[in-house]
């Protein structure tokens, strides 16, 4: 049997989730040819956790400015991005000119210039792209998509949509390059994509016009210094302002962190840990979107990334009824301990309330490890021999691009304080 090669782009907090799945439990129908990023220290710290935590060889390792070099000397049939969410775009559609097929992390990039430009290229190379959007496998998650598909409710005509972000998770995209929106989106893009990407699976449909609103509420410096904050620091290594604020992130004491960033910060001056009350955010931390759907459906959607605890509540209401869902997340740092908890589940509750009869529980089995255990699912569908799908949680890069609109009409509605018609943005 031929094994499949991978190459894989982008090797910081992200990379870890795809490289330990070749590593380790796909080893035997794939291979993992190359590693490349702009940093050095950060490949030669993903080789060794390969070589120490996986029992795999060291790969080759390229810089950025050899990509097409290392698909012609490695040949890849597949190379996997989990670079800053503004290069997606680029190693994208460089892949697949060099003729590869592509797996990319969400988002699949960030306005919708870009959006279009990738969509274009998969027209013109023919080449595969996948979006990895972990939620829709999470057992809770395909739940509700059986329940809607199979007419718990009847038709959907509302959904309300509430994300909470909690104090140090949500405060984690304001200490990093998703501070600045040109690098992620905001977080109606970077973060939001997975939940309207959710409603399009959901729902089986796609947004048709958004409204949005929304702020800088709670960190930035002029936010702190309201609230009476008096003591600042430009990021928390070496501060000693930083050593008694819940906020700060020590780096030095998560051996991750430290390998991935605190000890790669002399290539590429890097810092992990910017305090999330500094100057120069520039994304929102309170959002409220408005979306109508094609199916005539309408969702209010709320994200807020400072609160006491983790999760989200969604209820739809359809002619024939209503579900309710209460999912409690564990909280977590990207790259600050072990992936499996990356979204892994608390507490999980699941409602039907039909029309005329009574309510009742819907029974979920447990998913184990990251994202409600959705990570080993979608795992196995992309790089394992994947099973017969009836809800279709593959994600293309058709889907990628109709999750994303979402928020890039939400981004260009916050500007203009108008609605925005998705169809206008990018042509399919």
């Amino acid at each position: 049997m031929t094994k499949k090669r991978y190459a894989l782009i982008g090797t910081g907090g992200r990379a870890e989730m795809f490289y330990a799945a070749l590593a380790e439990e796909f080893r035997e129908t794939s291979e993992l040819v190359a590693f490349c990023d702009l940093n050095q220290t950060r490949m030669d710290y993903a080789n060794k956790q390969l070589t120490t935590k996986y029992d795999h060889k060291a790969i080759p390792t390229y810089k950025a400015d050899e990509f097409e070099r290392m698909i012609e000397i490695e040949k890849p049939d597949t190379i996997i991005v989990t670079t800053i969410d503004r290069t997606h775009h680029t190693y994208i559609i460089r892949a697949m000119h060099a003729g590869c097929d592509v797996i990319s992390e969400k988002p699949m990039t960030v306005d919708e210039e870009k959006c279009q430009e990738i969509i274009d290229t998969v027209k013109s190379t023919g080449k595969q792209l996948r979006v990895t959007f972990n939620y829709r496998y999470a057992p809770h998650n395909t739940k509700i998509r059986e329940l809607i598909m199979d007419g718990a409710i009847g038709d959907v005509f509302s959904v309300h949509f509430e994300w909470l972000l909690n104090t140090e998770h949500g405060a984690d995209y304001f200490r990093r390059w998703h501070r600045d929106k040109r690098n992620s989106g905001g977080l109606l893009v970077h973060k939001s994509t997975h939940h309207f990407d959710l409603v399009n699976f959901w729902l089986g449909t796609e947004p048709e016009t958004v409204f949005a609103l929304g702020g800088l509420n709670f960190y930035g410096r002029e936010n702190a210094e309201q609230r009476g904050v008096t003591e600042f620091y430009q990021r928390a290594h070496g501060s000693e302002a930083a050593k008694n604020d819940p906020f700060a992130l020590h780096m030095e004491d998560s051996p991750s962190l430290k390998g991935l960033y605190l000890d790669a910060e002399k290539e590429d001056g890097y810092q992990r840990d910017q305090s999330v009350f500094g100057d120069g955010i520039n994304i929102e931390d309170t959002m409220g979107v408005l979306v109508k759907y094609k199916s005539k459906a309408i969702m209010t959607y709320s994200l807020n990334a400072y609160m006491p605890w983790e999760g989200y509540r969604v209820v739809f209401n359809g002619n024939k009824g209503r579900i309710e869902v209460n999912v409690v997340e564990k909280s977590y740092v990207n790259a600050g301990g072990e992936k499996s908890q990356e979204g892994a589940l608390k507490g999980k509750q699941l409602k039907v309330f039909p029309m005329f009869d009574e309510p009742y529980s819907v029974e979920i089995e447990e998913g184990i490890g990251g994202h409600g255990g959705g990570d080993r699912v979608m795992l196995n569908d992309i790089f394992g021999v994947p099973a017969d799908d009836r809800f279709k949680r593959a994600a293309s890069h058709v889907d990628g691009a109709k999750s994303i609109l979402t928020g890039i009409a939400g981004n260009m509605s916050l500007r203009t304080g108008l609605p925005v018609t998705v169809k206008d943005l990018v042509q399919f």
